[in-house]
């Protein structure tokens, strides 16, 4: 069993105004709230208990999730004040209690079904794992590739344009990589920048392929990410290719 982080403290600028009124994390893809997909995804994965770090609309993503029993988990909330950064809301996660080695991931993605437990099995050993897809691929700076040799991560944030691997919002961290989260530059303290220190003093962070992950950035994205019968024409529009997840 491993202890679960979930980032859902972002305020998904890109999706006002409907994120005036609603998180992301609530907002539905296949017609159920985002979170609630990825919960139970966790469960599955052998996941059994889950901090959520909440900021913007907190209460809403609190009162949706509750104790988290509805989805097999136990759940805690500890909150982030401020758009400070995915490493430091790692890091109000541990001092709430989670324990490493943690599996952290963004509360607005959706998974392909197994995805999640296959990553956890795939990165059994390492000190730390990304998870990297082709689908979206790369599309910096928003959504920037992670170079990948041997299985093993040599660059968390990689330019070559020909790289087709994008990372995706999904790690898993040893305690070897957990003491790099306190010494970031900053704000915002992002988990790329601990990561690469790990790769850079030789640790094994391990680079695990996973499916197409699916995303709303956009509000458009709420219509075609519901009705699936859109999805095909949507795919070939400037809508779709905005299918990115932030890290």
């Amino acid at each position: 069993m491993i202890d679960a982080i979930v980032m859902a403290a972002g305020e998904g600028s890109r999706l006002r105004p409907l994120t005036e009124r609603w998180p992301k994390p609530v907002l539905p893809i296949d017609g159920r709230p985002v979170i609630a997909t990825l919960l139970r995804e966790l469960a599955t994965a052998g996941c059994r208990r889950a901090t959520i770090v909440t900021g913007h609309l907190a209460e809403q993503v609190e009162s949706l999730v509750g104790d988290g029993n509805g989805f097999g988990l136990e759940v805690a909330f500890v909150r982030q004040p401020g758009v400070l950064g995915s490493a430091d809301a790692v890091s109000r996660a541990l001092a709430g209690g989670a324990a490493p080695p943690v599996l952290v991931t963004a509360a607005d993605t959706v998974f392909v079904d197994g995805d999640v437990a296959r990553f956890v099995d795939r990165a059994g050993g390492a000190a730390a794992a990304v998870a990297v897809r082709r689908d979206p691929p790369p599309d910096p700076p928003g959504r920037f590739a992670v170079r990948v040799e041997d299985g093993r991560v040599t660059r968390v944030l990689d330019n070559d344009p020909a790289n087709p691997f994008s990372g995706a919002p999904l790690w898993l961290l040893g305690p070897e990589v957990a003491r790099f989260l306190g010494e970031l530059p900053g704000p915002p303290y992002e988990l790329s920048g601990a990561l690469q220190r790990a790769v850079d003093e030789g640790l094994h962070v391990a680079g695990v392929e996973i499916g197409r992950t699916r995303d709303l950035t956009h509000p458009a994205d709420v219509v075609v990410e519901n009705f699936a019968y859109l999805a095909p024409a949507a795919r070939g529009s400037s809508v779709s290719s905005s299918h990115d997840t932030a890290m």
